[in-house]
């Protein structure tokens, strides 16, 4: 690299709306500039969830005043500009759209190059921007909408080795705050609860740990949380704080079970390619959890493996990693044109089949 590259980032594929600048210098260092993230968490409140088209129209609002937001903490003007990057997927079709209009816009305008990047691939390639770490990497990406185990062979190369096939994790988590009337967002609710339970109270089941392989379930462990809390509420008129507490904290800890010992399996896959420097990463908002961090630690340590976890702020949904993940991808692809379309599904690895299934709109994961 001759010269810095600047890099515009917009995302929008869910209920936050964030813009961000970052720059890689000749020697190859990289720097956020601004990272620029504004929630929508009041907006869905009264909902339980997030709501498709409050958040598409809310994206389309707020993402011109995030971008000049962006630009002015970075000091940067749009005519130093080298690219925009631009989350197209998969997500929220609305919010999705709304980000790759306003990315379209722009790059007409102003004649700079369009980059459409993966959201996924974004939280996968974030330890790159944190801690600079080789390839290949294990990549635990877990979120509110996703769950796999990868192993990131470059910057568009990325080999699933199993993955929910029901909800991800973050999903279970806003579903059994819902349950047990805990606001949202459910995970740092259902968190928060959990510190003030005791163990033993209940027992859940741990899905799929009777089958080998590295694939995961929380569906069925959402529907036992259902189950347990209509015996306790027919048992005592409702749902006492504490045993509303220790519902949660066996959640939890059975969530992290799950995700502790596939992780041990996905590791072992992992290690058999003999990496130079063996390492797991975990990213995505679930990865904020303190529980499973602490876990995913420990099991890292089992194998002599380094860990690393980002900094929470780029755990959740941000710009930051998807202007970076466009700055790792152009040495080896072109930039888009003007028909770069939003797709709410699109899966990292292209060679596996889809575990979710398929339909007109391609592979779910």
């Amino acid at each position: 690299m001759s010269k810095s590259v600047i890099v515009l980032g917009l995302e929008s594929s869910c209920d936050d709306t964030a813009a961000a600048v970052v720059r890689r210098d000749p020697t190859g260092q990289t720097e956020i500039l601004s990272s620029i993230v504004r929630t929508q968490t009041s907006l869905h409140a009264d909902f339980g969830g997030v709501v498709p088209e409050i958040a598409a129209r809310a994206h389309a609002e707020i993402l011109d005043h995030c971008v000049e937001e962006a630009l002015t903490q970075a000091k940067t003007p749009l005519s130093l500009i080298d690219g925009i990057a631009v989350t197209s997927g998969p997500g929220l079709i609305g919010g999705v759209v709304s980000g790759v209009m306003c990315a379209k816009g722009l790059s007409a305008a102003l004649g700079i190059p369009l980059y459409g990047v993966n959201h996924l691939a974004g939280h996968a390639l974030t330890p790159r921007l944190t801690d600079d770490i080789p390839y290949p990497y294990l990549m635990l990406l877990v979120s509110g909408g996703h769950c796999q185990f990868l192993i990131a062979h470059g910057p568009d190369a990325f080999e699933r080795l199993g993955g929910t096939i029901d909800d991800a994790p973050g999903e279970a988590f806003d579903k059994v705050a819902r349950l047990v009337g805990l606001p949202q967002p459910g995970g740092p609710s259902v968190e928060s609860a959990a510190q003030a339970g005791r163990d033993g109270t209940f027992t859940l089941p741990r899905p799929l740990l009777d089958r080998a392989g590295c694939d995961m379930s929380f569906s069925g462990l959402k529907t036992a949380v259902l189950r347990t809390r209509d015996r306790i509420v027919a048992e005592h008129g409702g749902l006492p704080s504490q045993l509303r507490a220790d519902l949660c904290a066996e959640f939890q800890a059975a969530v992290v079970d799950v995700l502790a010992e596939k992780t041990r399996r996905a590791l072992s896959v992992y290690l058999q390619a003999a990496p130079a420097r063996a390492t797991l990463c975990v990213a995505g908002g679930v990865a904020a959890n303190t529980a499973i961090r602490s876990a995913l630690e420990n099991v890292s340590a089992e194998f002599d493996a380094s860990f690393v976890a980002p900094p929470l702020s780029l755990c959740t949904d941000n710009a930051a990693m998807i202007a970076f993940a466009a700055i790792e991808q152009m040495p080896h692809r072109r930039a888009d044109d003007l028909t770069l379309t939003a797709r709410p599904r699109w899966p990292l690895d292209k060679t596996s089949p889809a575990m979710l299934g398929s339909g007109k709109k391609g592979a779910k994961a």
